[in-house]
């Protein structure tokens, strides 16, 4: 659903800083935890993550930017951010990078060619470009929602409609090598995470590791070799997020227009918190 690289903003990634502006009905529980470092100057300059955007939409563009910096823990010049539905994707280094982000997309990987505009075949072309030294490299990678079209059928996997949700929180569950994946850690075998897609991965690559799955869609997030990630829940939503897309994204096609009021009332409901430890876990685990 819904450049250059910077290379300041060092910090000790074993002792990951407090994270800002939580709100009270979105807490990141480990907040506590989190405490600011001292500047190491033994340990070097840590790389940025790289965040690859595709909306379309500035308001949902830079709200989706925020969230990754609010729960990955990370500082501007720490998120490189490349709004790839405005700008085609430059060469890239990726040693100047501790890793790669995906964000979610309004893109759907499964429409027939015809169908696509010249700006999302030129994005998928490029992503698979990306993908090919990414996966050769087994570098850090994280796809979130769009992450599975586009690791998916990279890989080899089946991406169709037959397992679309609709936008809301749902019970995703780990699997047992979910359970025991590094990038899972903290997270309860059964938490809730906001859901909502036209799309989803009904055969998975034949070397991916299933790690979640839901009761309406089977593959939630897997695993292809150690260090390459996708899910299909967003890990970067909290409810005030989802409110600001379902606002963005009334007219889009994933969900009735008159269903908005409602869908907002329940997002207000609800108390999404664990899904966000993923990303915590992603810059803790790769920051170099």
């Amino acid at each position: 659903m819904l450049g250059c690289c910077f290379k300041g903003g060092s910090y000790n990634a074993k002792w990951p800083r407090r994270r800002e502006g939580v709100s009270a009905r979105n807490p990141l529980p480990l907040a506590t935890h989190f405490v600011r470092q001292p500047f190491l100057a033994q340990t070097g300059p840590v790389k940025p993550f790289l965040l690859l955007a595709t909306r379309a939409e500035d308001a949902a563009a830079d709200d989706e930017y925020q969230a990754y910096l609010r729960y990955c823990g990370l500082k501007p010049e720490e998120l490189v951010r490349l709004r790839l539905e405005s700008e085609r994707l430059p060469p890239l280094e990726l040693s100047d990078y501790s890793g790669v982000i995906v964000g979610g997309s309004p893109y759907t990987s499964s429409d027939p060619v015809e169908e696509k505009s010249a700006d999302q075949i030129r994005v998928e072309a490029e992503l698979s470009g990306l993908l090919d030294r990414i996966v050769a490299q087994d570098f850090p990678f994280l796809g979130a929602c769009y992450g599975v079209g586009t690791l998916g059928v990279h890989q080899g996997a089946v991406i169709d409609r037959r397992f679309g949700e609709p936008v809301g929180a749902t019970d995703i569950m780990l699997t047992s090598d979910g359970q025991r994946d590094p990038l899972l850690q903290g997270v309860p075998p059964t938490f809730e995470a906001f859901v909502g897609h036209k799309e989803a991965c009904s055969q998975l690559p034949p070397n991916a590791v299933l790690l979640a799955s839901s009761a309406a869609c089977p593959v939630h997030m897997f695993r292809i070799k150690e260090n390459l990630y996708a899910t299909q829940f967003h890990p970067e939503l909290d409810a005030d997020g989802l409110i600001t897309r379902i606002n963005i994204y009334k007219n889009a096609g994933y969900f009735p227009p008159h269903t908005a009021d409602d869908l907002i009332e329940t997002a207000r409901q609800s108390s999404v918190t664990e899904p966000m430890r993923v990303l915590r876990n992603f810059t803790e685990r790769y920051a170099r």
